[in-house]
């Protein structure tokens, strides 16, 4: 971004904490919190563009769903980050929970695609992260594992909660794809790992861009065939540090979707 510019504005969808009887956090169990994780704020920050986070609409809220015009946030913002957090309810892709543990967050699947459906009409950049890249996957037809480790007997254990972000699997990227442009001397690389579910099949109208060498897991994805940008990866770019040896280094990946966003600005196609 030249001096002077207006910076981009990047919107990232909200992530959506319920209140619950149990609730550790004092003053506020009663209240649902949208809120943005610091960390994808700061690896939006580090490509000088702003992060905006953009709420959603739940069953408690004080207004209504027609309240809330997200076409309105995609065409006011550049381009548009979907955050990790809780699984995707299996009913989005044709199936039912496997098990109690696994019903995912469907108030959170319904706001997000037509958040990402938002994005798209207005031609608007998206890139998605862990969850978001399983939502992207399932919204355009794809479906998930449920639990990788019970439903794919032998794969690497794709996380491990007492070590989180810093759990670790190799990850190699496919040739010939827009992710192998971006790290021409870069085969596979180290990214972390926190997902127990994970993309089975993969939707229409996407290719793979990276998997884990260890049990074939899809760790990256983008859309071809034309339309608006529109990627995602397993790991999670925002706890990658790009000077830490041995880490991806995710800074070309997101400069890539920035410059993206900023073509999309500049009147010219993503």
């Amino acid at each position: 971004m030249s001096a002077g510019a207006k910076p981009l504005l990047i919107g990232v969808s909200a992530r959506i904490h319920y209140p619950t009887a149990h609730d550790a956090l004092p003053r506020v169990f009663t209240k649902t919190l949208h809120f943005l994780e610091q960390s994808v704020a700061h690896w939006v920050l580090s490509g000088h563009a702003m992060a905006v986070m953009v709420p959603a609409v739940t069953a408690d809220s004080i207004v209504e769903r027609s309240d809330l015009d997200l076409d309105d946030y995609a065409r006011a913002l550049d381009g548009l980050v979907l955050q990790g957090g809780n699984d995707i309810a299996p009913q989005a892709y044709g199936e039912q929970p496997l098990d109690a543990a696994w019903t995912g967050d469907p108030v959170r699947d319904r706001y997000e695609i037509e958040l990402v459906q938002a994005f798209i009409r207005a031609g608007k950049p998206v890139f998605g992260i862990c969850r978001g890249f399983q939502l992207i996957n399932v919204m355009h037809g794809g479906s998930l594992w449920q639990d990788i480790t019970s439903q794919r007997p032998g794969s690497l254990d794709h996380r491990a909660l007492e070590r989180y972000e810093k759990h670790f699997h190799d990850v190699e990227i496919v040739p010939g794809t827009r992710l192998a442009q971006l790290y021409p001397a870069v085969a596979r690389a180290r990214a972390n790992s926190i997902h127990h579910q994970g993309i089975k099949q993969l939707a229409p109208g996407f290719e793979v861009e990276a998997r884990c060498p260890d049990d074939g897991m899809i760790e990256a994805i983008r859309r071809t065939g034309g339309g608006s940008y529109l990627a995602a990866v397993q790991w999670h770019p925002e706890f990658h540090h790009p000077l830490q040896p041995g880490q991806f280094d995710d800074s070309a990946m997101l400069r890539d979707f920035l410059e993206a966003c900023q073509r999309v600005r500049d009147g010219q196609a993503a």
